[in-house]
């Protein structure tokens, strides 16, 4: 259903005279104040029944104004000195200063989204909010627990709940608090975080979630702004967490870390003095196949081998259709980069992997490897290269990283194949693993 907001941008400059025209007075008065016409659909709380209600956005979607609206909605009756759904209110953020300055006097706070008739007042010697109708919220600090041991409330709202020191142990006190009227409920305002806190909320049967990312809320946010944060996280982990509102996975015992791949972010590429393109074809040709991986890996190989440094410089992973299709992609991804060899894992196709290769190019350096080892056992010496900093990533390599996060020491713990690891994997070997035993001994190693 689309919003007032959303049928006004779309209407006619006749139809929006004529929409206006017919308000009342006090109607075009009340208008501003009418979050419920304004709102964007992420914005507005989900039907059914449920207890919390989870707004997962990324930075600036429009999470306060959403929570801050939630509870006037809660808070209001009919009329000014009317009684709302909620009388009491427990306002929860990581620090109190958080509290006061976004949740109560932000720009999108309570005061500022207040009707002048119904706007609370600050008692902040109490560290609250009155409404004229008797309603009030009472602040409370994410650091302090014990704080919400006694008082009981009929509805909150929690704010930033992924960024909580003690998330887990103030969420549990704020669930003993919430045991007024006949169905207490709450809000949570959060960008995501791989955290138990915000993980286990999520889980409850009991939670709705609405999302969205930066860009919907984008008609309030400075372009110049947009701009920045997407050239500067666009295609990363990073990106997706911050700017789309995705909860990343970073598995018990992953083998690589969202941390780990941000540490090692590169912003520009020099000379490579070697590049591969690795290939982890599927074992079917067609529409419902796994994914191709095809990744592109160069290397500075100044010095001794334990001095080599790599770079991860595209991930041009496909679904392919046809092992025509997955071929060629890798022969162009080749071209783009000047690599010098192609490298791709045969246990599934055998020879016609090659052969295929070669119905393209018949003179491709191509180099056939075949998995003597599992995956975890194959990536491990692969991701030691990245706890020593010897290997680092250009941005736009999201979903490489993504399945990276989800490969344990026990395993992949992602849906269908790591197919993008497991080309990665390949091509860091083949440069820096192998290359660096035939450079003190002629002998190739085996995987």
């Amino acid at each position: 259903m689309r919003s007032g907001a959303g049928w006004l941008a779309s209407a006619t400059q006749e139809q929006v005279d004529e929409f206006l025209g017919g308000l009342s007075e006090n109607a075009l008065l009340a208008l501003p104040w009418m979050f419920e016409f304004w709102a964007l659909p992420h914005q507005l709380p989900p039907d059914g029944v449920w207890k919390s209600w989870v707004i997962m956005g990324g930075r600036g979607a429009g999470k306060t104004r959403a929570g801050s609206e939630w509870v006037r909605a809660e808070v209001e009756g009919a009329g000014p000195l009317d009684a709302g759904r909620s009388r009491r209110v427990a306002l929860v953020g990581e620090t109190f200063d958080q509290v006061r300055e976004v949740m109560v006097f932000g720009e999108s706070g309570i005061l500022a989204c207040s009707p002048p008739d119904r706007k609370p007042e600050w008692e902040a010697g109490r560290k609250r909010l009155v409404w004229p109708n008797g309603a009030v919220a009472q602040c409370f600090s994410a650091h302090e627990p014990e704080a919400l041991r006694g008082p009981q409330f009929d509805a909150a709202w929690v704010d930033e709940l992924a960024k909580w020191k003690k998330g887990e142990e103030v969420w549990d006190m704020l669930q003993f608090a919430l045991r007024l009227g006949d169905n207490p409920r709450q809000v949570v305002t959060t960008t995501p975080r791989n955290v138990p806190a915000l993980k286990g909320v999520l889980k409850n049967p009991s939670t709705v979630v609405t999302h969205a990312p930066t860009e919907a809320n984008r008609a309030y946010l400075a372009a110049s702004f947009l701009e920045e944060v997407r050239a500067r996280y666009e295609g990363t982990r990073l990106g997706m967490q911050e700017l789309d509102g995705v909860l990343l996975d970073d598995v018990e015992g992953a083998m690589w870390t969202t941390a780990m791949l941000e540490a090692g972010r590169l912003d520009s590429v020099g000379r490579m003095d070697r590049v591969v393109v690795a290939v982890d074809p599927p074992v079917t040709g067609h529409a419902g196949s796994d994914e191709c991986g095809i990744v592109v890996v160069g290397c500075v190989m100044d010095g001794s081998p334990t001095g080599w440094k790599a770079v991860v410089l595209e991930d041009a992973s496909m679904s392919a259709a046809s092992p025509d299709a997955w071929a060629r992609a890798a022969l162009a991804a080749m071209a783009r980069h000047g690599a010098d060899r192609l490298v791709a894992e045969v246990n599934q196709g055998g020879d016609l992997v090659e052969q295929v290769i070669r119905s393209i190019d018949p003179l491709v350096p191509f180099r056939a490897v075949r998995a003597a080892k599992g995956k975890v056992a194959r990536a491990e010496p692969v991701a030691a290269l990245y706890e020593q900093g010897r290997v680092r990533h250009v941005r736009g390599l999201a979903k490489l990283e993504d399945q990276m996060c989800r490969m344990s020491v026990r395993g992949y713990e992602g849906k269908g194949s790591p197919d993008r690891v497991d080309a990665l994997v390949w091509g860091l070997w083949d440069l820096m693993i192998d290359s660096a035993a035939s450079f003190s001994r002629p002998s190739v190693r085996r995987l």
